[in-house]
């Protein structure tokens, strides 16, 4: 069994309201075990025997059935979560005002160049994320990545106790 951390991209923001409960329930009838949630934004820790692919597919599928609407997954295994908790280039600042970004493949390796509405902002690209520090804040950047680039963020702090929950379905 391998534990995986699931980030769900865009649920309970803009009234894609998304139950918690109901997220546990969908990653049970999916056969995942000891699932569990963690915070409001789509953020579900669970094991399974299956490949990566297979269980974002699966959750995409059924969280399309149940929302109504596509709901992208990003998927890392424990391990990966850990790697990319220990890789943050911005350690050095506090987690809250440093995110990366899930995206499903590696990012451009021109993709900061292309960032638009970049202030204060600090860029990194990892293997299939993007770390970024937000000196003034996340609710007041307007940073931007190219239309093409669909991902979803979680500061440090959140990636390092999902890496920590994560431990404990293995």
């Amino acid at each position: 069994m391998t534990a995986f951390v699931a980030l769900l991209r865009a649920v309970n923001v803009g009234g894609r309201k998304l139950v918690m409960t109901d997220l546990k329930r969908i990653a049970e009838e999916a056969g995942f075990e000891r699932a569990r949630t963690f915070i409001a934004s789509g953020n579900l820790i669970f094991a399974s025997d299956r490949g990566e692919r297979d269980v974002a597919g699966e959750l995409e599928e059924r969280l399309r059935n149940h929302m109504g609407a596509d709901v992208p997954v990003f998927v890392r295994t424990r391990g990966e979560m850990e790697k990319i908790s220990a890789a943050n280039p911005f350690s050095d600042e506090a987690g809250s005002t440093v995110a990366a970004i899930f995206l499903n493949a590696s990012p451009p390796a021109d993709l900061i160049e292309k960032a638009r509405g970049v202030a204060d902002e600090r860029m990194a690209l990892g293997t299939r994320e993007i770390y970024v520090h937000y000196p003034s804040g996340m609710a007041a950047t307007k940073l931007r990545f190219p239309s093409q680039i669909v991902g979803t963020a979680r500061n440090m702090n959140t990636v390092a106790k999902l890496a920590e929950l994560a431990k404990e379905v293995e």
